[in-house]
């Protein structure tokens, strides 16, 4: 909406599942009106085109009593609102590169629109790097979608989408065109990254129970692959073998990568967000500030400033609509890590947020962490009822009963600021004699089930969450308590 806002863009409204029998369109439609309202679409904007479709039985149409037989009527919405892309006046090829794409058997695919002249396969052309450089090279091949898949072809003009190879080395940004001579297009800096984490082998005693990929090679291949068309992901090896540390515009793009890693049968394990520092001329610590907006129901207000401005938050606005409120907030990237889980809770699911990257600023002071600690298993083995009875009247249960533990593995959370240890393992032994509580039936609270986005954003310093493609597990970095203990008095 505030993409749509800022460039004046008029919406076209599509109401889909009309074939159901309690389809409601007609308030589905007032529905969407009143959100326009609240968020303060102009009246031109609220004059929106509106269709009716049915995905599943492949039509639309523009009134309710009209004849159902195809999509044309979407796509004849779409020519008549949509406005149609700026093409150049200038006779010669130019191409700005927005997207990368890469592939095994012909290389790095830069995608884009051709702001101006035609290009064909076999075509000598030159890329202007960001640094100025001119490099040359000739077209072998090019691409468009059809739906959504992508078809070969060879030659496009001005204003279509292609996909282009021939350029190894080429970037987001950076301009594709017919001479060296020529002046290359200007393009929004990508946000630099904000985030650092270290993604490392799995070392529990339970690596390579599930997945198929476990090694430091398998690790380290998956994530240069992923640097050839995510050029926002950094990926650099470290002192330490089988760790790697991966720089990245927030917790969440890596937490989707770690998640594509476990479906595809990848086993590792990552460490807690850190944020990325730098140091003025002076030598004064500078940290990255956000533009954080949040829309959020009225009821709500007090508890989403409460927890602002405990992450250092500024507000800059507050808007009040209908039944909402929007604001706008500069905030400091530590202040956003686990911010979202907040707003979620606090909202119960109704709040929405997004956030771009501001500026480097002075460091803003210490945000209190995670403020309880957690419980630690003392030995390997498969948890009790019995004993996780005992353990939940200390704090909030990570796992259930009979499940594969190991020493150093974190199985809930304590209710007081410390770490306890404790054995989930231990079994009620069997006498002859009878007692009071004989015959009590267990009662166990359900165990908080973390999301893997909620675990990292969860872990403190000196924790690990480990991934395999079937199990999210939570641990200290040292899982011997002795050597943790060594560990912490010599820190």
């Amino acid at each position: 909406m505030t993409r749509r806002d800022t460039h004046k863009l008029k919406p076209v409204v599509v109401i889909n599942k009309i074939d159901r029998e309690n389809a409601r369109p007609h308030q589905v439609l007032d529905a969407v009106f009143d959100l326009f309202v609240e968020l303060k679409a102009s009246d031109e904007q609220l004059d929106f085109p509106i269709v009716y479709a049915s995905a599943k039985d492949g039509y639309a149409v523009r009134e309710l009593h009209e004849n159902n037989e195809d999509m044309t009527p979407l796509f004849e919405a779409i020519v008549r609102h949509v406005p149609p892309p700026k093409i150049s006046s200038e006779p010669f090829f130019q191409m700005l590169v927005s997207n990368l794409d890469y592939s095994d058997y012909i290389g790095r695919i830069a995608l884009g629109r051709i702001v101006s002249g035609r290009v064909a396969v076999g075509d000598s052309i030159v890329c202007i790097h960001r640094d100025g450089r001119r490099e040359r090279a000739n077209v072998t091949a090019l691409f468009t979608y059809a739906g959504l898949e992508q078809v070969e072809i060879k030659h496009a003009a001005a204003g279509d989408i292609i996909g282009l190879t021939g350029f190894e080395e080429v970037y987001i940004g950076e301009t594709l065109t017919d001479r060296e001579e020529r002046v290359p297009l200007q393009f929004v800096d990508i946000d630099p990254p904000t985030i650092r984490m270290h993604i490392l082998v799995n070392d529990s005693p339970f690596a390579g129970r599930e997945g198929k990929f476990v090694t430091a090679r398998h690790i380290r291949e998956r994530l240069i692959r992923e640097t050839r068309g995510n050029v926002s992901l950094q990926v650099s090896d470290t002192e330490t073998s089988g760790a790697f540390e991966i720089n990245a515009r927030g917790e969440m793009q890596i937490a989707i990568l770690v998640e594509q890693m476990r479906r595809e049968g990848y086993e590792l394990m990552v460490s807690r967000p850190e944020v990325i520092f730098h140091r003025d001329e002076s030598g004064n610590l500078l940290e990255p500030l956000e533009d954080l907006y949040v829309d959020l129901p009225n009821e709500n207000l007090g508890d989403i400033l409460q927890s602002i401005a405990n992450r250092k938050g500024e507000v800059v606005s507050m808007v009040h609509h209908a039944t909402r409120v929007s604001l706008e907030t500069i905030i400091p990237t530590r202040g956003l890590i686990g911010f979202e889980t907040d707003l979620v809770n606090l909202t119960r699911g109704e709040g929405l947020m997004s956030h771009l990257f501001r500026e480097y600023a002075p460091f803003k002071g210490e945000i209190g962490g995670r403020g309880r600690g957690v419980m630690v298993s003392m030995e390997l083995g498969i948890s009790m009822a019995y004993a996780l009875n005992n353990i939940q009247e200390r704090g909030r249960l990570f796992i259930g009963p009979q499940e594969d533990v190991y020493e150093g593995m974190i199985v809930g959370e304590n209710a007081r600021p410390e770490d306890l240890p404790v054995n989930p393992c231990k079994a009620k032994h069997l006498t002859n004699m009878r007692s009071q509580g004989e015959g009590k039936g267990i009662q166990l609270e359900a165990p908080l089930r973390m999301s893997l986005e909620r675990a990292i954003e969860y872990i403190d310093i000196d924790e690990y969450v480990e991934a395999t493609p079937k199990s999210l597990r939570l641990r200290k970095r040292i899982l011997d308590a002795t050597a943790r203990k060594r560990a912490a008095a010599a820190a």
